[in-house]
């Protein structure tokens, strides 16, 4: 998803059309996570850029779309841009370091 979000509308208040975005947001990962994975895939992970415009969007972690989306609407923008890039992701073990061997 590459889009550009207009925060305005003539008969909405701001924060109703706020709260739309993050739902579409919402409905578009939940779409994404549910296609099936290919083989030798624990989950989908996501690519996500956000900013004012295109040129100015800076990399985030999918978790931080909300709280931008909120500090838009603080700073009464008319229009944001979100993109959001699935790919596949493999969960990593993690590694036990030979300090927690030894208090054991």
């Amino acid at each position: 998803m590459k889009k550009t979000f207009a925060l305005t509308h003539p008969k909405k208040a701001v924060p109703r059309v706020v709260e739309a975005v993050k739902y579409e947001i919402k409905k578009y990962l939940k779409r994404e996570r549910n296609k099936r994975l290919p083989e030798g895939v624990d989950y989908w992970d996501f690519d996500c850029r956000f900013g004012h415009t295109e040129q100015e969007a800076k990399v985030i972690h999918v978790k931080e779309i909300n709280k931008n989306l909120d500090e838009a609407e603080a700073l009464a923008l008319t229009s944001c841009y979100v993109e959001i890039l699935a790919k596949p992701g493999v969960r990593k073990k993690k590694v036990v370091s030979d300090l927690d061997e030894t208090e054991e």
